[in-house]
């Protein structure tokens, strides 16, 4: 399976837009409101499901292309959100991630869903 480069999606979907003259209504809030809607469109293939049927969705070929698909539109807009907004995704999922292991240390939460506060 081959790796995402983020950098990568960033440049083509900065070209998809261009390309379609769509900039102008790349504004954060737009794309954050449509991430927004992806995300529920994403919680509709869960949405009723058991646990144990949840789990099971990749052995569903139709439902697992459905889960693929919102994922790559999420994803899709959580990259385009970043570049309009000037996010550096690659810094800031790092730093974030130094954080959460300041926050959650493996040896005093494992086991654990509880959240801790910042």
């Amino acid at each position: 399976m081959a790796e995402l480069d983020l950098g990568e999606i960033r440049e083509f979907l900065r070209g998809f837009a261009a390309d379609r003259d769509w900039d102008q209504f790349h504004t954060p809030k737009n794309l954050a409101m449509a991430l927004a809607g992806e995300a529920g469109e994403l919680l509709e293939i869960f949405q009723w499901l058991t646990p144990e049927e949840s789990s099971a969705i990749a052995g569903d070929p139709v439902r697992a292309r459905a889960l693929a698909d919102e994922l790559v539109d999420i994803l899709q807009y959580v990259v385009r959100l970043a570049d309009v907004a000037g996010v550096d995704l690659d810094a800031a999922f790092w730093a974030k991630f130094e954080e959460n292991a300041r926050r959650y240390p493996a040896d005093e939460v494992r086991g654990s869903a509880e959240k801790r506060s910042g």
